[in-house]
């Protein structure tokens, strides 16, 4: 019996960059750098397929990246951000294919766009947050939670709590490798509910994952280059430009 995996070769030019950004991304930038993946196979794929198959192949990434950051999260940090994000998680599983792809990308971008300007213009950064102190992982790591499910696209609200904390460059990543390889794990369940984690999407993670450590080494070696400032600069950016992205494509 043969295995019906996706055969356009337009979905694989743009999966293979597509997977090694991802996982640079991942390992050298942590949650700032946003999700590429799902949009960039969404040219050729529907969303919901650019989906199931990214998932296995952001979970090797993340075992992966629990490996070269062994030791440096911070579980102190980590521990009132999972409970809101499994929730998250469930809810954005109740509204999968309710709420539009757009209308979600619409909404992280708006989010990431304004909490980079926000950290860039000091004026607006000295300025006192409105959020009590208790709602913090509820709104923010509940949100990763939520977009996560509908589009791997959990990054900016992660990076939004944890940018106060104050982390170095190590402490930051592999803070979020571990966040994201807990509700990353936790999808698992749901997608399979769904049908996303069909043969064919299997199939093709599969062909696709030799590229995870490649892009995960690259990520690394990134990280350990950068000074501190370019690191905070580059994830910055990177988190104005993804939402930026995100923001035209659920506008548009």
């Amino acid at each position: 019996m043969s295995i019906a995996f996706i055969s356009d070769p337009w979905f694989y030019a743009l999966a293979i960059p597509a997977v090694l950004l991802t996982g640079i991304s991942k390992a050298g930038f942590g949650a700032g750098s946003g999700g590429i993946a799902v949009p960039m196979m969404s040219q050729v794929v529907a969303p919901s397929v650019a989906a199931g198959v990214t998932l296995p192949i952001l979970i090797v990434m993340d075992l992966l990246g629990l490996r070269a950051y062994r030791g440096k999260w911070r579980m102190d940090l980590l521990k009132p951000m999972i409970l809101p994000a499994v929730f998250g998680i469930a809810l954005g599983a109740l509204m999968f294919g309710v709420l539009s792809v757009k209308a979600t990308k619409a909404l992280l971008g708006a989010i990431a766009v304004s909490f980079a300007i926000y950290q860039f213009v000091p004026t607006l950064r000295d300025l006192k947050t409105w959020l009590p102190n208790a709602l913090r992982p509820w709104i923010w790591c509940g949100l990763s939670g939520f977009t996560s499910t509908l589009a791997h696209a959990g990054g900016p609200p992660c990076t939004i709590y944890l940018w106060p904390k104050r982390l170095d460059r190590m402490q930051f990543v592999a803070t979020t490798v571990v966040f994201f390889t807990i509700i990353n794990l936790v999808k698992l369940l749901p997608y399979a509910m769904l049908g996303q984690l069909n043969i064919g999407n299997l199939a093709t993670s599969l062909l696709l994952m030799p590229l995870a450590p490649i892009g995960v080494w690259l990520g690394v070696r990134l990280n350990r280059w950068l000074s501190e400032v370019a690191f905070k600069n580059a994830m910055l950016t990177l988190t104005f430009i993804f939402g930026c992205r995100l923001l035209y494509e659920g506008l548009t």
